[in-house]
């Protein structure tokens, strides 16, 4: 991937935009970067730029076209609600689970899952757990837990 501009966007006219809805996420190695496209068949080009419009998010350009986002460290902003990040690093710990929880909410394991299927379901209690007894970085650990407690609550008969 190309590196990050900073920029932004200008529109040549004044008339309705519409953004591409990006449903592949793409994970690089310890989830320190998640992209997320419009399909699958960018990937067959070269991209073009990122252009960084907040601290961490970009937009991803190919051909002149918005076709994606990035966004680095994303660990850094989990929250709940509308509170703003915690200004500190995260956790160790907290990235790991982070990982965890993003295995648990993508294909394949997300399907056994609503499947039902008893491995995937320990699994997720498991995790569950993990972040429950999380003692450091809890408001990270509170956000990860507020999708996976619902997901073992609809899911695990939580």
């Amino acid at each position: 991937a190309p590196p990050v501009r900073p920029g932004g966007l200008r529109a040549d006219d004044a008339r309705d935009f519409r953004l591409e809805v990006a449903s592949e996420l793409c994970r690089a190695p310890g989830d320190a970067v998640l992209t997320c496209l419009r399909d699958l068949d960018v990937l067959d080009e070269p991209l073009d730029a990122r252009v960084g419009i907040a601290p961490g998010l970009a937009l991803v350009v190919q051909h002149g076209t918005v076709v994606g986002w990035s966004l680095t460290d994303p660990v850094r902003y989990l929250t709940t609600g509308f509170a703003d990040p915690d200004p500190g690093p995260p956790a160790p710990a907290t990235r790991l689970l982070f990982t965890a929880c993003l295995d648990v909410i993508t294909t394949p394991l997300l399907d056994e899952v609503r499947r039902g299927d008893p491995a995937a379901l320990a699994g997720l209690r498991r995790l569950d757990e993990r972040l429950r007894g999380q003692r450091e970085d809890r408001h990270r650990a509170d956000a990860l837990l507020a999708f996976i407690g619902e997901l073992v609550e609809d899911h695990a008969g939580g």
